[in-house]
């Protein structure tokens, strides 16, 4: 029987031995199970790698953009000219389109990985040869997790780059958003791996590709659900509070740059340090010395916001990553061992 060892694409042509002076040397070359792996995805691969330079090169080509408008039109208060909404826009409809990355992960790379195989009997051909099925598992994972791992720093990394200049400049690019929280630093790498894992989990139980295709895609989105509701939670909230009064002229608070507020809104500061939600009195609202006295009455002596500053950004994004990361290396750890002994 032949071996992948024994492929002839991986020996020398007869006649002339490999290292014969004269002959040609040739640079270093997959072998084996990564061969063997390369050559299985490569369309895949391929198209991952053309879609990241494209998307590079459509991310330098905008952040120019954007750099030359604010060069032409310079502000001196630190906000962005009134016309600059289409260039915002650009920036975080992109964000939100590099968000279905691991999305498009989980489902197109992870899902069919090992169920196609499984399908095919590619696995049972290759694990009844010389090689493990220990070796050819974490090959399987290991050659997508880098190629996946180096596109999305990229991206991340360029997609920040992209930011930067207007970054903390704008109330429509809030920090917490997804279309910038989850892409930007480490976020997208752990994210999509995460998404890959449980694509590949999924493929090697159910053993049929379009079925793990459809069933990753609604775990996904349910991860995705539960990430966008918790996401915040890895934040600790500020406040920032006056004394002055709630009356027409007493100001509201006012937040640090790029801070983003949080919570149901503004509240009321007692005397106490307790606050109110700021419907207390709403009922009042329409005569205003019944509504003054209404808070007088409940010690209202200014106003209280809830907020994340910007400065949280990267410590709450390393957190998520690592909690990303931990499950993805425990899924990992499920796959190794499920697929050692119960894989075919």
């Amino acid at each position: 029987m032949t071996t992948l060892t024994d492929d002839p694409a991986h020996t020398a042509p007869a006649g002339r031995p490999q290292n014969a002076p004269g002959s040609r040397q040739a640079g270093p070359r997959l072998g084996g199970t990564a061969w063997l792996v390369w050559r299985q995805h490569r369309a895949a691969f391929w198209t991952l790698i053309a879609l990241t330079l494209l998307c590079v090169v459509v991310m330098v080509f905008l952040r120019g953009q954007v750099v030359d408008y604010l060069d032409a039109h310079p502000q001196k208060s630190g906000g962005l000219p009134p016309d600059f909404e289409k260039y915002t826009a650009r920036l975080f409809s992109f964000g939100g389109y590099l968000g279905y990355v691991p999305l498009l992960t989980g489902v197109l790379l992870g899902a069919p990985l090992i169920a196609g195989d499984l399908e095919s009997g590619t696995a049972k051909l290759v694990t009844s040869q010389s090689v493990s099925r220990l070796r050819w598992l974490t090959t399987k994972l290991a050659m997508p997790a880098a190629l996946i791992a180096l596109s999305t720093a990229v991206l991340a990394a360029v997609f920040n780059w992209w930011w930067s200049p207007v970054k903390g400049r704008s109330d429509t690019l809030e920090w917490t958003s997804g279309a910038f929280f989850d892409v930007t630093w480490v976020m997208p790498v752990a994210y999509a791996l995460l998404t890959f894992v449980v694509g590949v989990a999924v493929g090697m139980l159910l053993r049929r590709t379009l079925v793990s295709m459809v069933v990753t895609l609604g775990i996904v989105v349910a991860i995705g659900v539960v990430w966008d509701r918790f996401r915040l939670d890895l934040g600790n909230l500020l406040s920032v509070s006056t004394d002055k009064g709630v009356g027409p002229g007493a100001a509201r608070p006012k937040l640090p740059a790029g801070a983003v507020q949080q919570g149901e809104g503004t509240y009321f500061l007692t005397s106490s340090g307790a606050r109110l939600d700021w419907t207390a009195c709403l009922d009042k609202i329409d005569n205003d010395r019944a509504h003054t006295a209404c808070l007088e009455s409940k010690h209202v002596i200014g106003w209280s916001i809830d907020y994340l500053p910007i400065s949280q950004m990267h410590t709450m994004q390393w957190l998520g990553a690592g909690i990303m990361l931990a499950v993805a290396a425990a899924i990992v750890t499920f796959i190794i061992v499920w697929g050692r002994k119960r894989l075919l």
